[in-house]
């Protein structure tokens, strides 16, 4: 029988056995378990805006806005309130359902939250859901973020704990974990995934699975990001990861995360419309709207809204997760 049910007790090797089965196997169970959880198909978009841009204290090795490394990013104040709410709107006027806000920091300090928390209840206010990025976070201001409305934090793991030093060397796994747990204990949904083709192996991305697998509950949100290479950064000449790698770790998440938003994030527009394809054929069913990410270029509505078209996906947030639907095939790790 289909499990379609959330597990916390998956096994690494349970995970390997899923990532290495052979494509049409693999994929054939990440549908059965879409269909059962998402039978609505549909697709949700969130735009993504950079709110304070450059200047970071962290080393992250795949990252633009890091102080460490001379990119060309010229870094920015904090982005007035008045610019992010008339972004907001022209983000759900293209079709948004959930706006991000993302700010350069490695920890958010007690003098920039008041504003943040207005900018939170100012695009809530426009009808979107929110999220936020801004570093690391203390319990305080994680309970003010979600007094004011926040849905979602985001705040990934990047990769696995044992490639982890090899990506970040200012702040360390358990710190990123315990911003995870600030924000679930302050009842903020989660935002969590990661990023391919830094360099790491297999086993990398089957780990990092495999740590978010363990998180309790499960992140609401799974980004799957495909480094997109900056000149400048320690990583910038990193091998590209193929297209179908990144299927085959949305896939994996699709089964290991059954009532999570897959999003399929950074990295599209170096993907041509059949690679994108086969991504979201493999459980995705999120994008990035928009033509920019953070500092990054992004296909960009026209294009996005042909791809759905040509997919035959009706775009819409999605209200309630569908009963699950029984099936009497056995599939790997159910």
């Amino acid at each position: 029988m289909l499990k379609t049910a959330p597990r916390h007790d998956w096994t690494r090797d349970e995970i390997t056995a899923l990532y290495e089965a052979p494509l049409d196997v693999l994929m054939t169970q990440s549908l059965a378990v879409k269909s059962a959880n998402w039978a609505d198909g549909k697709v949700q978009k969130s735009q993504l805006l950079s709110i304070k841009t450059g200047g970071c204290a962290e080393d992250c090795g795949y990252c633009s806005q890091s102080a460490h490394f001379d990119t060309g990013l010229k870094a920015e104040k904090l982005m007035p309130l008045e610019d992010v709410v008339a972004a907001a709107r022209d983000a759900k006027a293209g079709g948004a359902d959930r706006f991000c806000m993302g700010a350069a920091w490695r920890n958010l300090k007690d003098r920039d939250l008041p504003k943040i928390t207005a900018m939170v209840e100012a695009v809530k206010a426009e009808g979107l859901e929110t999220c936020v990025t801004a570093g690391m976070l203390e319990p305080h201001q994680a309970s003010a973020l979600k007094d004011a409305g926040l849905d979602y934090y985001n705040h990934n793991l990047d990769t696995s704990r044992e490639y982890y030093t090899s990506v970040v060397s200012t702040r360390t796994y358990e710190d990123r974990l315990e911003t995870i747990a600030h924000c679930r204990e302050a009842g903020i949904n989660l935002c969590v995934g990661g990023i391919l083709g830094m360099g790491e192996s297999r086993a990398d991305r089957i780990g990092l699975i495999h740590e978010l697998s363990k998180l309790n509950p499960h992140p609401e949100s799974v980004p799957i990001n495909m480094l997109v290479p900056i000149e400048g950064t320690p990583l910038g000449t990193s091998a590209p990861v193929s297209v179908v790698e990144m299927a085959r770790a949305i896939a994996v998440c699709r089964i290991v995360f059954p009532k999570s938003w897959v999003r399929l994030s950074a990295g599209r527009e170096a993907m041509s419309e059949e690679g994108q394809a086969l991504c979201m054929l493999a459980g995705a069913n999120s994008i990035f709207v928009g033509d920019r990410l953070l500092t990054t270029d992004n296909p960009g509505e026209t294009r996005d809204e042909a791809l759905l078209k040509a997919l035959g996906f009706e775009h819409a947030a999605r209200e309630e997760v569908q009963t699950p639907s029984r099936s009497k095939t056995r599939l790997i790790g159910a």
